[in-house]
């Protein structure tokens, strides 16, 4: 807008017609400055919907099942076991050779049906986090030896007796201040 020269006594002076411009308001005169800078342009991502998995978690839901609870170190493990004919075990939703690679991990997880002759007559869906992949395997026997004497009381004589009941206690012990780990002392220097 132009200046206009104004006196305490005489009116204001009003420019022409052609150089007025209507007088803005204070949010008016702010939103248009907001208007000139010009904001980045932000692309629309569809999104696509999620693969539903409710269906089969629903049906696991509905089927009866035993459950048991294994732990080794500070790894735990929740078994539950099915009596169904196909004799699927499932670890984290993947199948058991594949989750344990290494031989003697997946047949020690899966030793308290080998040993009590009821391999392939149920359905095992086990869910296992924490510790390292051979605490898994064994907090995995664990519970999976709980699970079969929710089934059948009777297997819990022959599975006290192989030793898949005991919890084994053992963990890592703490460090302690002075000290680079639990015992481990720094090295010592004569000077």
């Amino acid at each position: 807008m132009p200046k206009t020269k104004t006196t305490l006594k005489r009116k204001k002076t009003v420019p022409k017609a052609s150089q007025k411009k209507p007088k803005l308001k204070v949010k008016q005169k702010i939103l248009d400055k907001k208007k000139k800078v010009k904001a980045p342009i932000k692309k629309k991502i569809k999104k696509k919907p999620l693969a539903k998995k409710p269906a089969k978690k629903e049906l696991e839901k509905k089927a009866k099942y035993w459950e048991g609870t294994g732990r080794r170190k500070t790894a735990v493990a929740r078994v539950r076991i099915f009596k169904e004919t196909k004799g699927k075990i499932s670890i984290n939703e993947k199948e058991y050779c594949s989750y344990f690679p290494l031989l003697e991990l997946s047949q020690t997880a899966v030793s308290p049906l080998k040993k009590l002759d009821i391999w392939g007559r149920f359905k095992v869906s086990i869910k296992v986090r924490g510790g390292g992949i051979s605490s898994q395997a064994e907090a995995v026997r664990h519970g999976l030896s709980r699970a079969l004497i929710e089934f059948d009381k009777k297997n819990r004589q022959k599975l006290r007796h192989l030793g898949y009941l005991t919890r084994d206690s053992r963990m890592r012990e703490r460090k302690k201040f002075g000290l680079k780990r639990a015992r481990r002392a720094p090295q010592w220097s004569k000077r």
